[in-house]
């Protein structure tokens, strides 16, 4: 297995249901923020209703969810709040950050869920997947929801189209 293939690519988070979980022995979800549950930069409630209500019926189904992102603190504060979830920002706690395992870790024993029942979720390749597949998790790429990211990031989705088409995934991020 490579470290940079997802298991799962997707094009909507909102497309993780109970039942797609159940199918992949996934009791929790470790989440992305930015471009994944919000658009990048985003601080508008109203671009995120979809997400309040889906993260809800997660959380109602008994999936345990968890923010971990390397947004500024108090960015993933201002999410964590509003979507109710548990969870940390590289400046919150002082994190090494994605992809460091020691991240992707402490929030799999904040959850209390071995690796193997619990998945990944972002929109990057190099920080998301790697991360998750480091730890043996299972990995979901979602398509980015807008293209507006830093400019390392945008050399990055560069690269990780490459990466994809190796897999047999022609996916424009």
């Amino acid at each position: 297995m490579s470290l940079l293939r997802p298991d799962d690519l997707i094009d909507d988070i909102q497309s993780i249901t109970p039942e797609f979980l159940a199918r992949r022995g996934l009791r929790g979800l470790l989440l992305d923020l930015d471009n994944t549950l919000v658009p990048y930069g985003s601080y508008e409630e109203a671009a995120a209703a979809g997400m309040f209500r889906w993260a809800r019926e997660l959380r109602d189904s008994g999936t345990l969810l968890y923010l971990l992102s390397n947004a500024t603190g108090r960015r993933a504060a201002f999410w964590l709040e509003r979507l109710g979830l548990a969870g940390v920002s590289l400046a919150g706690v002082g994190l090494a950050g994605k992809p460091h395992p020691r991240a992707y870790r402490r929030a799999l024993a904040e959850l209390g869920l071995p690796a193997h029942q619990a998945g990944m979720v972002g929109d990057q390749l190099f920080t998301d997947v790697l991360g998750g597949n480091l730890c043996g998790m299972h990995t979901i790429l979602v398509r980015p929801i807008v293209n507006n990211s830093l400019p390392h990031t945008r050399v990055a989705r560069q690269l990780e189209r490459a990466v994809l088409r190796r897999y047999g995934h022609d996916w424009k991020t």
